[in-house]
């Protein structure tokens, strides 16, 4: 598990550089299976692009490095679902999250949701017990991460593959068009990432030092710090 999250940590660090990078070449967005600069944005992102022929409203473009940002975005992705498939496999095999994910029928209640979101709202420090399970309101995040948001991602970021969609062509068709899929991706890009920003957040918050030894070598001290 500590493998496939240091591996997949970095795939996403690349995927969110290289994405920006391209998404800065046309900052428009579109729904349906064509989009262009002729054609009415579903949105725009209000920054400038990397493109002179694309209207942003800006008098200047930004430099163009949409090259290497493509070839570092597919193989950044086709890495972490390769990771992604190898840590699923060993999450089934070895009962991962049936045992540390699966909220119980205890936790599993409007009170202790609720008990969880406002013990986060208030910056309560995690007990000790804490550093050794998941709460509830963990659970259903990674859970949603793992099974909701990364195969969405995967799918409209395939959708958006002329050779992929050329031999499954029900990968877009479902999606409402390429454009369509690149819209979804976009949202489902900017929750992981709004994902990560918390991930870190309460990473420091609970104690930076014994959490990342705890990812990195598998052992934690029995003390959280600052208690």
């Amino acid at each position: 598990m500590r493998v496939t999250h240091w591996i997949a940590t970095l795939c996403f660090l690349a995927l969110l550089v290289s994405g920006f990078e391209i998404v800065i070449s046309h900052p428009r967005f579109y729904w349906g299976e064509t989009g262009n600069v002729l054609t009415p944005p579903l949105f725009k992102l209000p920054i400038p692009a990397s493109r002179s022929l694309v209207p942003t409203g800006y008098g200047y473009v930004l430099p163009d490095q949409n090259g290497w940002s493509r070839y570092l975005h597919f193989q950044s992705a086709w890495i972490a679902v390769l990771t992604g498939l190898l840590y699923i496999i060993s999450g089934f095999l070895t009962g991962h999250f049936l045992r540390n994910l699966a909220p119980d029928k205890d936790s599993f209640s409007l009170g202790a949701f609720s008990a969880a979101i406002f013990k986060r709202l208030r910056f309560e420090r995690p007990s000790e017990g804490e550093a050794w399970s998941y709460n509830v309101l963990q659970r259903i995040t990674y859970l949603l991460v793992i099974f909701v948001l990364s195969p969405l991602v995967i799918w409209t970021g395939l959708a958006m593959s002329p050779a992929f969609v050329s031999a499954v062509p029900a990968t877009v068709t479902m999606l409402g068009g390429q454009q369509s899929a690149r819209t979804i991706h976009f949202f489902v890009s900017l929750a992981l990432f709004l994902f990560l920003l918390v991930h870190v957040v309460m990473i420091c918050f609970a104690g930076f030092s014994s959490r990342m030894r705890a990812m990195i070598t598998g052992r934690a001290g029995t003390d959280i710090e600052g208690t």
